[in-house]
């Protein structure tokens, strides 16, 4: 809780309303002299009237969370008056979605590479096998049981095969 000291000057509610800090101001607690946009944007959205009914109908204990609560959407609403908060909110959510698809697109991925039971032949096998007379090797075709184990299970792979203890490596 942020205290202001009664003596020496008053707190940002009463400077900026121009009248005397008091003892019990109900607002010195919650905006200190050092924080005056603090209360500029919370009484410029919801009016000091209304801020002080409100803070006189909440318990004590609670006062702080509310002015806070109080304090961000006066700032939201004053870089988006009409949906304040509410539209970070939505800017957010959207991004996480597009963020979970990108996730899944890529879990999906992980997953086609690692049920592929061979890596595409390297450049220098293709090279020799091409010199040498033999046939290449394309990928997706088997040549010798190379197996990557799917890291989730050591006993199942996920593309259908049964494998026993972790398979061919």
């Amino acid at each position: 809780m942020a205290s202001s000291s009664y003596s020496n000057s008053p707190c940002a509610a009463c400077k900026f309303l121009r009248r005397k800090c008091m003892p019990d101001c109900i607002f010195a607690p919650y905006f200190p002299p050092e924080e005056p946009q603090k209360f500029a944007n919370v009484h410029k959205i919801f009016g000091a009237s209304n801020v002080s009914k409100l803070l006189n109908e909440v318990l004590p204990h609670q006062r702080e969370d509310a002015v806070n609560s109080l304090a961000y959407e006066a700032e939201a609403r004053m870089k988006d008056p009409v949906y304040g908060c509410v539209g970070a909110i939505s800017v957010l959510q959207r991004q996480v979605i597009r963020l979970q698809k990108e996730l899944d697109a890529t879990n999906a991925d992980l997953m086609r590479y690692a049920c592929n039971h061979e890596m595409p032949p390297s450049q220098s096998e293709r090279r020799n096998n091409n010199n040498m007379g033999g046939s290449s090797h394309h990928f997706g075709q088997n040549s010798g049981g190379l197996y990557f184990a799917c890291p989730w299970s050591t006993d199942h792979d996920p593309c259908g095969d049964q494998r026993g203890g972790g398979g061919n490596m």
